[in-house]
């Protein structure tokens, strides 16, 4: 019978386990399936990670969502110019016949001028006080007519402008609701560290009240969105409408406010930026105060250090701020800075770049006199300077140095560098530059004025090759051209490691 075949399978398996016992009683390995293990095998421990990240962001959402709003913004737009005819991005000739068909499309029946037509915008904003301010973006409300504020329990009230800031992007609203108390949040003390949890809260496509988290991925972001930028970057998803909505720590705290993102397509890729906290702190306590920002003015125009116009300063390291030009009626002119000059530290405090500065003097109240350390003729010195009132943007000025020029044109042809004289006589002129020299390598262009060389001003072509020369034999590592393009100054270091 099967059953009882010595050959059959059941026979097999027994000596199977027979061989086994045998092997393991003899201390050899064994063979299963392929792989050999060896005598008394101990399997390693899996690796094991303790979690660090909180279990659900739902009791975080709970206390702070009803004090995130959305902001509806309704404003006028306009498609005619300001008399009414002609059409946007058409150069018609006046009395042609597009130009009176243009006309008699744009206006109405009997002739008629169009009315403005109103437009809607949708943004996001937070309640900072029970009585009802509201933080949110500027471009949100910019071109406001009417704003509305719109509660997590879909309650609308009507908000007005207290103030804005276009620098910072900022604008700060007031809801006055009589025997109403809002929720609201607290702007953070303590700043947030790259990697920390961030829960961002706001009403992307309108959608209202919605909840993204994520990460800080980064500090300290520049994105040439203006004079003040420190932004912190989260890859929490942050859409159209989340602008000027807060993002969380894991203690229900602002950290900053939603402002911009980083997107080819128009959405969300995992890169948004948020302005600060504490620059949020500074910018909202002005408005509510002054309805403004009132920032201290220098009154210089400033670019970075490299290493090359470091070295043509004998300046130990990049950090500061050069001065390219003082303005004209400006603090730091009458207190005795000039071009040239590195600023490298405010009150005691280092200065580490351009915007460093630029903050820091924004921060203080015009009128406050500060220590500006800064770097000239080899060696560190100290001013006090009182601050003014920061002017408009439109508010520049240039210094240009007199001098005669020279008939004979020049040629640096080691810097890759052509010069002749100027026509009114002011500095020299840039004629040439070869486009692989060190020169293009620097932004030079043709039709550039160089003002002066060092701190001498320069008159002819023949003074910049004399300069030149002298600092080359000197053991100079760099020479410092003060350049003003159309009219802006700036500051351009040609080495001669590169001749």
């Amino acid at each position: 019978m099967s059953d009882q075949n010595p050959t059959g399978p059941s026979k097999l398996r027994s000596r199977a386990l027979v061989g086994t016992a045998v092997a393991l009683a003899l201390g050899v390995g064994i063979v299963a399936e392929g792989v050999l293990f060896p005598p008394n095998v101990a399997l390693a421990d899996p690796v094991r990670v303790e979690g660090v990240a909180p279990v659900s962001f739902a009791d975080i959402v709970d206390k702070v969502r009803p004090a995130v709003v959305s902001v509806r913004v309704k404003s006028l737009r306009s498609d005619v110019s300001a008399d009414g005819d002609g059409m946007p991005g058409f150069d018609m000739p006046p009395g042609s016949p597009m130009e009176k068909f243009f006309k008699q499309f744009r206006q109405g029946p009997g002739g008629m001028k169009p009315k403005a037509q109103p437009s809607m915008a949708l943004g996001s904003g937070f309640f900072i006080s029970e009585d009802g301010y509201v933080v949110t973006n500027n471009h949100v409300i910019d071109k406001e007519q009417s704003v509305t504020v719109i509660t997590d329990d879909g309650t609308e009230y009507t908000a007005k402008v207290v103030g804005k800031d276009e620098k910072t992007d900022l604008a700060l609203l007031k809801v006055d609701a009589k025997d109403v108390k809002f929720t609201y949040v607290k702007l953070a003390d303590k700043e947030s560290r790259v990697g920390d949890w961030v829960v961002a809260v706001g009403n992307p496509f309108g959608l209202g009240g919605t909840v993204t988290a994520g990460i800080v991925s980064a500090r300290g972001r520049e994105i040439g969105a203006g004079p003040y930028d420190d932004f912190i970057q989260i890859d929490a998803p942050v859409n159209r409408g989340n602008s000027g909505g807060p993002t969380f720590n894991m203690n229900g705290e602002v950290i900053g406010v939603n402002t911009a993102i980083f997107s080819p397509s128009g959405g969300s890729v995992g890169i948004a930026f948020d302005i600060p906290a504490s620059t949020v702190k500074q910018v909202i306590g002005d408005l509510e105060a002054h309805g403004t920002v009132v920032r201290g003015w220098l009154g210089v125009q400033i670019q970075p250090i490299s290493k090359e116009i470091a070295d043509s300063i004998k300046l130990d390291g990049t950090k500061g701020a050069l001065v390219a030009d003082p303005q004209k009626d400006g603090p730091a002119l009458a207190a005795g800075l000039k071009a040239g000059d590195a600023i490298t530290a405010v009150d005691g405090n280092e200065i580490k770049n351009p915007r460093d500065l630029a903050a820091k003097i924004a921060a203080y109240a015009p009128g406050t006199s500060v220590k500006i350390t800064y770097w000239r003729d080899g060696a560190s010195h100290d001013v006090e300077v009182k601050l003014g009132k920061l002017p408009s943007d439109d508010q520049l000025a240039s210094n240009q140095d007199d001098g005669s020029g020279s008939e004979a044109q020049s040629s640096l042809s080691d810097f890759g560098l052509a010069l002749g004289p100027s026509d009114d006589n002011k500095g020299v002129v840039v004629t040439d530059v070869d486009p692989n020299g060190q020169a293009a390598e620097r932004g030079l262009q043709p039709g550039d004025v160089i003002l002066s060389i060092g701190d001498t001003a320069v008159k002819a072509p023949a003074d910049i090759e004399k300069k030149v020369a002298d600092a080359k034999a000197g053991g100079s590592k760099a020479v410092l051209l003060r350049v003003q393009s159309g009219d802006q100054t700036r500051y351009v270091a040609l080495s001669f490691a590169h001749t």
